[in-house]
């Protein structure tokens, strides 16, 4: 009986997670437009103070064959798995970033579904800023 309850809990708390999510837009604008700008040219008003300008986010596809790298951007937005001698990072680790807040929020494993999610919603909108 407890199993289902907590089980109940948890499907409550990540409906109510899911219910937040699904506005990359939003995301982008709170996290990521102060260096990449608004429409993610990489004009943002952080990007003259940073040491290397942010991307140029809608070049993208056109820089890939035409092709979006949705998993590459997953990656470098989440950051917890790049390597380190791959070179500096420039950007938060916005997964490291995420978490903290996410698992206070809804628990430790929902809290991981949820970064991971807001993650995928930043990469999705991303991928709508190409031209």
């Amino acid at each position: 009986m407890k199993f289902l309850v907590a089980a109940a809990l948890a499907g409550l708390a990540f409906n109510a997670a899911a219910q937040e999510l699904g506005n990359g837009k939003a995301e982008y604008m709170n996290s990521c437009a102060v260096c990449h700008g608004p429409e993610g040219r990489g004009d943002g008003p952080l990007g003259d103070e940073l040491v290397k300008r942010p991307a140029d986010l809608t070049r993208l596809s056109r820089d890939n064959g035409g092709s979006f790298p949705y998993w590459r951007v997953f990656a470098m937005i989440d950051g917890r798995t790049i390597v380190p001698e791959h070179g500096d990072r420039h950007m938060p680790v916005w997964g490291r970033q995420f978490l903290p807040g996410d698992a206070r929020k809804y628990g430790p494993k929902a809290g991981e579904i949820v970064t991971t999610e807001r993650i995928h919603e930043l990469a999705g909108y991303v991928q709508t800023l190409q031209q």
